[in-house]
């Protein structure tokens, strides 16, 4: 078999899941040109972007900052409040990057955002997880999000891998690698790790208080 799957066509973003129970949000799954595209952003209510590729940057801003200057790099408001977690495509990631991921998605789910002018974006919207093609990374971290928050309806990692699968339009030929084989195997781990810390006391009651 190929190391390379074909890249089949599909959306730049996909609606995975609807009015996630507690959060209230959608989620939608996206690619490079998806999660770059401003105006599409809007049209969806999507107000949380969260990249999980290290090996791609977005720029989103669209108001400079006061304090830029020429020749720095744009920095200010964007569109989105944007989160990253940098996630390789294949192995070399530390065994506890995708349980970081998932608590980062969580986690900008419940951030209060302060009533502050240097906060442009505080209304509460639906939420991106991208990676480059919207494959891989960002399925492994939405699947064990959808998992751990809805385990009535997901109540394994595989069946919230084949949900995605299906919504994101990700064609049979390439399930070998949507999501690599290394990532579904830290993806178990950190539901493992999860399942522990809130054994222990640890984790959810601390989001829940910030609701």
């Amino acid at each position: 078999m190929s190391t390379n799957a074909p890249h089949f066509p599909r959306p730049p973003i996909s609606l995975i899941e609807t009015d996630i129970p507690h959060w209230g949000v959608d989620i939608y799954i996206g690619g490079s040109t998806g999660a770059a595209d401003a105006q599409l952003l809007r049209e969806h209510n999507i107000t949380t972007v969260i990249n999980c590729a290290v090996n791609l940057d977005i720029d989103l801003v669209e108001q400079l900052d006061a304090q830029h200057t020429q020749p720095l790099c744009d920095f200010g408001a964007g569109p989105v409040r944007y989160y990253k977690i940098g996630l390789i495509d294949g192995p070399g990631n530390p065994e506890s990057m995708v349980l970081a991921g998932y608590h980062l998605m969580r986690s900008s789910l419940s951030q209060k955002i302060p009533e502050k002018p240097s906060y442009k974006v505080r209304e509460k919207g639906n939420i991106l997880v991208n990676c480059r093609g919207g494959r891989s990374r960002s399925v492994t971290i939405v699947a064990v999000f959808l998992h751990l928050e809805w385990p009535e309806k997901y109540p394994t990692l595989d069946s919230a891998i084949a949900h995605i699968r299906d919504k994101r339009q990700l064609h049979p030929d390439e399930w070998f690698e949507t999501p690599k084989p290394m990532l579904i195997e830290l993806a178990h781990r950190a539901i493992n790790m999860e399942t522990l810390l809130r054994q222990a006391g640890y984790g959810q009651d601390i989001y829940d208080k910030n609701l």
